[in-house]
């Protein structure tokens, strides 16, 4: 009888991590290394790109440079970590996997809460700012818009806090979320490929409003570089620190590169080739538009932009027609990232239920599309609620606070990796200067970015807590795989 301590630390053999389904009942394995990276590359570029410059800019004005820099140092510290960890564990699940493979199933468990709200309030932010940019290609286009109804939060901020307008929906996002729905219900491969393309056209876009956008460069818009305001804590670095904790859930893409690591076509060399490949790209198309948009309009008029890219370049060419090219790629460009990132928690999401900690309807697959057709429609429903009743600037921060929080496991999971000899033996990707020194750092630098959050995000990010630690033992404790599959101790604890 194993005492509670050990259940909590009870670790996953790294053979059995992930799901071990008979054949045409798990995910398929259909993935190479191209559409891996496109769906890192998919699921990071266009919010930090098209929404986040918006939150950012009025924090921490031109040294907005220096915050995606910052956010960029700290996503590569985490991508070195992410690269051995998913080759010497390649399964669903990534940052989950990895901690329960190392650090224990308590641990694994809580997690998988950061996750699932990193997941799911990212989609959810995501397709909320597909709204503005579908309307403002719309008025382009054909000079209509959506009714304000039709496209306002039920939950939005006031003077006096929340306010709650019963009359109100945002149902663009909504329907954007149905849509992707639809297509990861069509199986993996068809989704990968549709999102391959989808970024291309992305990558095509941004270099469009850089090329137009460098056409109205100024450089006095760089001075004074940083944000004098002082009044809210944002004056100097506090305000670059403040924006990159804004800007850092844009590199949630990494961490869903290793949610596909039971779909990816020889995992331990395509999954770290494709995250870091994934942090290249990305870091290189956010410095590049975060220079040419600052270049192009002076930092206070980024406040309460809507579909700010857009109104840039109206404004260098004062023609309408390069606002409306630029439109079209955001509404294209937030279509992938939302697919991708319902994609990740739903994979994440199976892992979990494959261990027995959530409900098995999270782990049946259609035998057909290898699609986890439950656990799919389950995650739309929850996102496009969200995305359709409650604000978007309520979520942002959130999903940072669930990013960083995860980067920091992954961290940490590599020296106890390392100490137990994990995947020894094997060649592949090990984190340079030994297992301390880049891990050490990566976890300094995410709570260096950390502790500029709202206080208001570190309150409910800990009542999302107690609601986990609460599951656990009401649910994942008892119901646990290792219960079942471990007649006696099945770990050291950590």
């Amino acid at each position: 009888m194993q005492s509670l301590r050990q259940q909590l630390c009870r670790t996953k053999p790294v053979p059995a991590t992930g799901a071990a389904e008979p054949p045409g009942q798990g995910l398929g394995r259909t993935l190479g290394l191209f559409p891996l990276t496109m769906i890192g590359v998919g699921a990071t570029i266009g919010t930090g790109i098209f929404f986040t410059m918006v939150e950012a800019v009025p924090k921490a004005g031109p040294s907005v440079i220096l915050s995606f820099l910052i956010a960029a140092l700290t996503a590569g510290l985490t991508a070195l970590c992410y690269a051995e960890l998913s080759f010497r564990i390649p399964a669903a699940g990534s940052s989950y996997s990895f901690a329960y493979a190392t650090l224990g199933e308590f641990a694994a468990f809580i997690m998988a809460a950061c996750l699932l709200l990193e997941y799911g309030l990212a989609a959810s932010a995501t397709a909320i700012g597909w709204s503005d940019y579908l309307n403002n290609f719309l008025v382009n286009a054909l000079g209509w818009h959506i009714p304000p109804s039709l496209r306002a939060p039920m939950f939005a901020s006031g003077p006096g806090g929340i306010e709650f307008h019963p009359g109100a929906i945002n149902l663009p996002p909504m329907l954007l979320v149905a849509m992707c729905g639809h297509l990861l219900l069509r199986g993996t491969k068809e989704s990968a490929t549709a999102n391959a393309v989808l970024v291309l056209i992305k990558l095509a876009i941004i270099l469009f409003f850089v090329a137009v956008a460098f056409s109205g460069f100024d450089a006095a818009n760089f001075t004074p570089f940083f944000n004098q305001d002082d009044s809210k804590g944002m004056g100097g670095m506090a305000g670059v620190t403040a924006a990159a904790g804004t800007v850092f859930f844009s590199f949630i893409g990494l961490d869903t590169v290793a949610t596909a690591g039971e779909e990816v076509r020889n995992p331990k060399r395509n999954v770290p080739v494709g995250i870091l490949a994934a942090l290249v790209i990305v870091t290189v198309f956010y410095l590049l538009v975060a220079v040419a948009a600052v270049g192009a309009q002076p930092a206070r008029m980024f406040a309460h932009q809507e579909a700010g890219l857009s109104v840039i370049l109206q404004n260098v060419t004062g023609k309408a027609w390069p606002a409306l090219v630029l439109s079209a790629g955001a509404v294209i460009s937030v279509f992938s990232v939302t697919l991708v990132t319902i994609y990740g928690q739903t994979r994440i999401l199976y892992a979990i239920s494959c261990d027995g900690l959530i409900p098995k309807a999270f782990r049946r697959v259609n035998p057909r599309t290898q699609a986890p057709v439950g656990n799919t429609v389950i995650v739309c429903l929850a996102v496009g609620l969200t995305a359709g009743l409650v604000e978007a600037t309520f979520l942002w921060d959130m999903v940072s606070m669930g990013t960083l929080t995860a980067f920091i496991v992954v961290a940490i999971a590599v020296p106890v990796m390392r100490r137990k000899g994990i995947g020894a033996g094997q060649d592949g990707f090990r984190v340079p200067f030994g297992p301390w020194l880049v891990p050490g750092l990566s976890v300094l630098a995410c709570l260096f970015i950390m502790k500029d959050l709202s206080r208001a995000t570190f309150h409910v990010f800990f009542v999302w807590m107690a609601v986990a630690v609460a599951a656990y033992f009401a649910y994942g404790l008892r119901n646990s795989r290792l219960n079942r599959d471990a007649p006696g101790p099945v770990a050291q604890p950590v």
